[in-house]
């Protein structure tokens, strides 16, 4: 499968983690254990990047429009966060996983904001798999921001490109994802890497995200494999 991610030129996967909750349920559980298992997934499936040789992964962990969920699962999402990095950062950082939080962290507590920070300092120089971590993230925010900025260094209408506003996004120093996989089933987007996903090649299947390993992993790529991106050609 290695060489097959090599033929193919598979640099970055960008996956939504959706299912925690429904898999939590159907296995009379509460979701915060369907939330729990999600993390152990999502470890399985850095080391399956570096495995295969996927050098940028970016997940969806936690949405501006989460924020609706109840203060209890919200509480306990954004305390995994801090507990999670703070019993594996040392680990992901041995294995040379370079964390990067996306997002608009400003609206984090200030605590929490510091372990993220902590956290992306310590792996920056690391030359593993590339961790992107989307956290209070959505993409019409994320984009509504570039444009702020934009605006406010003065450029003028002309100069103003696909490539400039690329730089103006949380992921300007990343390729664009190959692949965007979607665990649950759902059908949709979700506000989610919608400037980045143009030509991405999207993957829907059934399997809740606490269940996803390299054997999906492996799954989603040979589906890849027999895409023929045409980028609008």
């Amino acid at each position: 499968m290695k060489n097959i991610v090599e033929q193919l030129n598979i640099k970055h996967v960008a996956i939504i983690m959706d299912g925690n909750r429904r898999w939590a349920k159907e296995n009379n559980l509460p979701s915060a254990a369907g939330h729990k298992k999600g993390v152990e997934a999502l470890r399985k499936t850095v080391r399956a990047c570096d495995d295969l040789g996927i050098k940028y992964i970016t997940v969806y962990a936690f949405s501006t429009e989460n924020w609706k969920r109840t203060k209890e699962e919200v509480d306990f999402l954004m305390d995994l966060v801090a507990i999670t990095l703070k019993n594996q950062l040392d680990e992901m950082h041995k294995e040379g996983v370079k964390i990067k939080f996306i997002g608009d962290l400003s609206k984090l507590s200030t605590k929490l904001q510091k372990v993220l920070s902590d956290a992306e300092n310590k792996t920056k120089a690391n030359t593993g798999v590339n961790l992107q971590i989307a956290l209070n993230y959505g993409s019409r925010d994320e984009i509504t921001n570039a444009v702020k900025c934009i605006t406010a260094e003065g450029l003028k209408p002309e100069e103003i490109t696909p490539e400039v506003i690329s730089k103006y996004l949380y992921t300007s120093d990343i390729p664009d994802p190959d692949i965007l996989i979607r665990t649950g089933g759902e059908m949709r987007l979700s506000n989610y890497l919608l400037w980045q996903i143009a030509y991405s090649e999207f993957i829907v299947i059934d399997e809740y995200w606490p269940l996803f390993d390299k054997k999906l992993l492996e799954r989603c790529i040979e589906e890849f494999s027999k895409r023929h991106r045409r980028y609008g050609k």
